[in-house]
């Protein structure tokens, strides 16, 4: 994959904030958006609201999470750093990470007993998104939650499953990928997903059959 320069990796930012904004997957000054750069991360500022980033006016951050420029980064800087440092030896290419407070993932966080959010219920979910575990309820920010998200990254990409996301219970989902067009493309199938299963609760999930086949033949990570 090509690597973008700061300015494309700005404006790709304010882009998805935007798009993600305007169809509703965050609302006021919910949710964050970071970028892994060479020598630290670009991160949305804490209380932006993602339908209306300025490129200049995005966190600088080195890679110590020091700020060196830009508006205040978001209290999540921490959290987006341990989950780039552990998902490193699994999908070392990966270099965005996405946080939003989706209604549906929301929504089924509350009645979810875990560990996972989601059965494999659609092919889609198994292939694009895979196994997404439920981390027990932590205020914002708080580092207990960045050390159980960090340890759940190793504990399944370790056992041949990495992870592309995560669930914060009460809060909202973690996604990432190798750049913010694809980090968001995860996060529409997580939500869409959760739509489907708070409309269908009793869907059964695919048969063993149905996932070892997506393995074979699309190489799904389940």
């Amino acid at each position: 994959m090509t690597r973008m320069s700061e300015s494309q990796a700005r404006e790709e930012i304010c882009r998805v904030g935007k798009s993600l904004f305007d169809r509703g997957y965050v609302h006021a000054t919910a949710g964050n958006i970071s970028l892994r750069m060479d020598d630290g991360f670009l991160i949305t500022p804490t209380d932006a609201c993602l339908g209306d980033l300025d490129p200049a006016r995005l966190a600088r951050v080195d890679s110590a999470g020091a700020q060196l420029s830009g508006d205040g980064a978001s209290k999540t800087i921490a959290l987006h750093a341990r989950i780039y440092s552990a998902i490193a030896r699994f999908d070392p290419e990966t270099r965005c990470v996405i946080h939003t407070h989706s209604t549906h993932c929301v929504a089924l966080s509350l009645q979810a007993p875990g560990p996972e959010l989601l059965p494999p219920i659609t092919p889609y979910f198994v292939m694009k998104v895979g196994h997404v575990p439920l981390i027990g309820y932590q205020r914002p920010g708080a580092p207990a939650a960045a050390d159980e998200v960090a340890r759940v990254i190793v504990q399944y990409g370790e056992r041949g499953t990495p992870l592309r996301a995560v669930m914060l219970a009460r809060l909202g989902p973690n996604v990432w990928h190798q750049s913010p067009a694809a980090a968001m493309a995860t996060l529409e199938e997580l939500e869409e997903t959760a739509r489907l299963i708070l409309l269908q609760p009793l869907a059964e999930p695919l048969a063993d059959a149905h996932i070892e086949e997506l393995r074979q033949t699309f190489g799904a990570r389940w």
